[in-house]
């Protein structure tokens, strides 16, 4: 933005008495020059809040629709009026000699929106619950002053600015690495930790935080290293690649089924029979998108289940995922009437834990060697069915 110009839209905005006389250059903002056409030129700017667009026209003439017209060429939904000249008494004249043509003065009328939509629109590539975690956190400053309601309204006009968050420092935080070398990591996720960060806003520990340290992969985005995932509360086996081309082999056998899983859970209540294969479609429930239900029309699910030992009203069993879908062991058992235990969700009982792992994971991994990888069950299901576990599952 040249001095020139500011000076020239603050002579502009005297003239129509718009700015006063101790008005500064410092006080216009956003100032732009644009030529539509020799000859001539369109400005826009903001002052005390209100954008404006001044136009410089020696063959405009007054005319309102003329002038409407050249402001549409760079703004199609302006909305607003052309301001009156102010020494014109009659009130029925716009334009003002301003360096040997006329100078039009349009004030844009700008609506007031909810500060998560304006955000929204500044920041297309940000979900809008992201932004109103941002908002909600402090995140963000509306003229200098932290605001912390989404649903304030505030002016296209307005200094909006995100402070990023701190984040912390998890560099001396580890996790149980099963297996490692050039190509892979496998490691023992503990319950309760992300696979990886679920947004800009997330500031916790992940299992993708820790691969960075040993990845190459994936390090421009919040999913170093991750080929697959657990749900939060599930433990166990994950992979994750060194580099690309461990990655692409990897996703590869995922994405085609060719992976083989085996998970260990505690049931509430003990399935009917011993064991059983699962098909039934998965869809996202509409009355609560973020789970899933047994829908008619929703995706192909299938997984197989075995009965290991009951004790009471629980159930130890193994359950093979055959597709990946979102939940699926947790929607197919909380289908048979014995939901898996702790399951905030599907569940019935609340307890410290969900008690689902992820026990083993059969995968070919580079260059090309078949591995079979084991995540001991936590102490927790120990405790459950001491003998069985033990002897069977261990």
């Amino acid at each position: 933005m040249s001095k020139t110009l500011t000076r020239d839209i603050r002579v502009i905005l005297r003239q129509f008495e718009i700015a006063g006389e101790l008005t500064s250059t410092a006080e216009i903002m956003q100032s732009k020059e644009v030529m539509i056409r020799q000859g001539v030129k369109l400005i826009t700017c903001v002052f005390e809040k209100t954008r404006y667009y001044v136009l410089i026209d020696g063959h405009a003439d007054d005319d309102k629709s003329y002038i409407l017209e050249q402001i549409q060429t760079i703004d199609s939904e302006v909305v607003g009026h052309v301001v009156k000249n102010p020494l014109d008494t009659s009130h029925t004249t716009y334009g003002m000699p301003f360096k040997g043509k006329d100078a039009y003065v349009f004030k844009v009328t700008t609506p007031k929106r909810r500060l998560d939509h304006e955000l929204a629109i500044r920041y297309p590539k940000l979900s809008r619950s992201t932004l109103q975690k941002y908002i909600k956190a402090g995140h963000v400053k509306v003229d200098g002053v932290v605001v912390t309601r989404p649903k304030q309204e505030v002016l296209e006009t307005d200094d909006i600015a995100m402070i990023p968050p701190e984040y912390s420092d998890f560099s001396e935080q580890d996790l149980p690495i099963v297996y490692i070398d050039d190509n892979v990591i496998v490691i023992n996720k503990p319950s309760g930790m992300l696979t990886h960060s679920k947004g800009v806003m997330n500031d916790e520990f992940t299992v993708a935080d820790f691969f960075r340290r040993y990845t190459t992969f994936g390090l421009e985005t919040s999913r170093p290293g991750i080929v697959h995932r657990l749900d939060r509360d599930t433990s166990g086996v994950i992979i994750g690649a060194r580099h690309d081309e461990a990655a692409d082999m990897l996703k590869k056998q995922f994405a085609a089924r060719q992976v083989k899983k085996e998970y260990i859970a505690v049931t509430e209540g003990v399935p009917e029979v011993l064991t059983a294969m699962i098909d039934l479609p998965i869809g996202r429930n509409p009355s609560a998108p973020s789970t899933f239900r047994v829908d008619p029309s929703g995706k192909s699910a299938v997984t197989i289940y075995e009965l290991l030992a009951t004790k009471e009203n629980e159930a130890l069993v193994k359950l093979w995922p055959k597709t990946g879908r979102t939940h699926q062991l947790r929607v197919h058992m909380q289908y048979l009437h014995t939901p898996i235990l702790g399951d905030r969700i599907y569940g019935n009982i609340k307890t410290d834990r969900m008690f689902l792992h992820a026990h083993t994971l059969e995968i070919f991994i580079p260059p090309a060697r078949h591995e079979f990888f084991v995540a001991p069950l936590p102490i927790e299901f120990f405790n459950k069915f001491p003998h069985y576990v033990q002897k069977t599952v261990l």
